[in-house]
């Protein structure tokens, strides 16, 4: 734990905030500010695609501007977007609030970045440990977020959840002073290096082990993604489970998303890339599996427990993979790219929660995950087959 990655640990216990707010109130805002049902999803949703749409800016102005700065603007648009949030709830306008969803959105894929920073303040060896490290301050941000925003939802009287967005701003403010003092490291690059990196983004998918990086980061995001935003409105606009319930079972899956990673760096050190990823697909399957129970607190704490822990094994495993596909001078290139590519799919997926959620049943939504697990399994088998032919 050196100086860099305390900071971005510290940073990502308060900006990662910001996504577990808009998991667990937005749909139901969004609910409580549109008189259209199907348009309940749309905040989340935005808010992806907000992610998706600013992951190569991100990298493009990091590369321009490092890291430092990077995080500490994007740190306070995070604020100025839940002040926004907050004065659209008491205005009672849809649109701003999704406008604000989608900001927190940009921010995030900024965030997102943590995760590349923090492989890059230890030696490649030690990647997967570190991403372990910062993905573990999940954890506290989840309570930390669901719970503040729970407990301050009066904050304002009459107008529900705008107090929510007020601890939001100041939550998301705390990275900008802890990344003040980042420290960014300078890297040398070889001739070889710079000889590699004019590489095209179909050369990268040409390259087995990075298609099977990005195939597994982009699938485990998008079930991912496509449950936990279904999952409000199953719960607690459809089967009439209250905020409580759904506040707990929402807590318990973002620990089951980031406690694994007290041993993932280990574990993929020990079996390899392939087998993790495989055991984040059995976890996924037993999510599936569960919504064959009746809809009911506990059948919903299980199925969203399995899920945060097949996504942790999925999503750490394939960035901890994806570090090991490019040269140093390709990063900020390989990394916009994989990051769009993640959240594209992710926001197009969250979309769709929605209207199948309201169309069809919490069971359905699940099987609908099914394909995204077999694409998963075909870029493991044809990145191992590959590297076995060429050995």
């Amino acid at each position: 734990m050196n100086k860099n990655l305390f900071l971005l640990t510290a940073s990502n216990v308060f900006g990662f905030t910001a996504a577990n707010v808009t998991v667990f109130l937005s749909g139901i805002i969004g609910a409580q500010l549109s008189s259209i049902k199907s348009l309940s999803t749309l905040p989340p949703s935005i808010y992806i695609v907000g992610i998706a749409i600013s992951t190569i800016f991100a990298a493009k102005v990091m590369s321009i501007i490092g890291r430092r700065l990077g995080f500490v603007l994007a740190s306070i648009a995070s604020t100025v977007a839940s002040l926004m949030a907050a004065y659209s709830i008491i205005l009672g306008n849809f649109f701003i609030f999704c406008f604000a969803c989608f900001i927190l959105g940009a921010g995030m894929a900024f965030i997102h970045q943590y995760r590349f920073a923090a492989a890059e303040s230890v030696e490649k060896e030690q990647a997967p440990r570190a991403i372990s490290i910062l993905l573990l301050a999940g954890i506290v941000s989840a309570f930390i977020g669901i719970s503040l925003a729970n407990y301050t939802k009066n904050f304002i009287p009459n107008y529900l959840y705008a107090g929510s967005y007020l601890t939001l701003a100041f939550l998301t403010l705390m990275p900008a002073i802890f990344l003040a003092f980042f420290k960014e490291k300078s890297e040398t690059i070889s001739k070889q290096d710079k000889q590699i990196s004019t590489r095209t983004y179909i050369q990268f998918i040409s390259d087995p082990r990075f298609l099977q990086a990005l195939t597994a980061a982009s699938f485990a995001y998008v079930v991912m993604a496509f449950l936990m935003t279904a999952t409000p409105i199953s719960m607690h606009i459809i089967h009439k489970l209250s905020l409580d319930k759904l506040g707990i079972v929402m807590q318990f899956h973002v620990l089951a998303m980031f406690l694994p990673s007290l041993i993932t760096g280990t574990l993929i050190k020990k079996y390899g890339f392939s087998k993790m990823m495989y055991l984040g697909v059995f976890f996924y399957v037993l999510t599936i599996i569960t919504s064959f129970l009746d809809p009911s607190f506990i059948s919903y704490l299980l199925g969203l427990i399995f899920l945060g822990i097949g996504w942790n094994f999925l999503f750490v495993t394939a960035t901890s993979l994806l570090v090991t596909t490019y040269t140093p001078d390709e990063k900020f290139k390989a990394q916009g790219f994989n990051d769009l590519v993640v959240f594209s799919f992710t926001a197009i997926s969250s979309l769709f929660a929605g209207i199948l959620i309201s169309l069809t049943s919490w069971k359905s939504v699940n099987l609908f995950c099914i394909p995204f697990l077999i694409l998963i399994i075909a870029s493991i088998l044809n990145a191992d087959l590959r590297k076995t032919e060429k050995n």
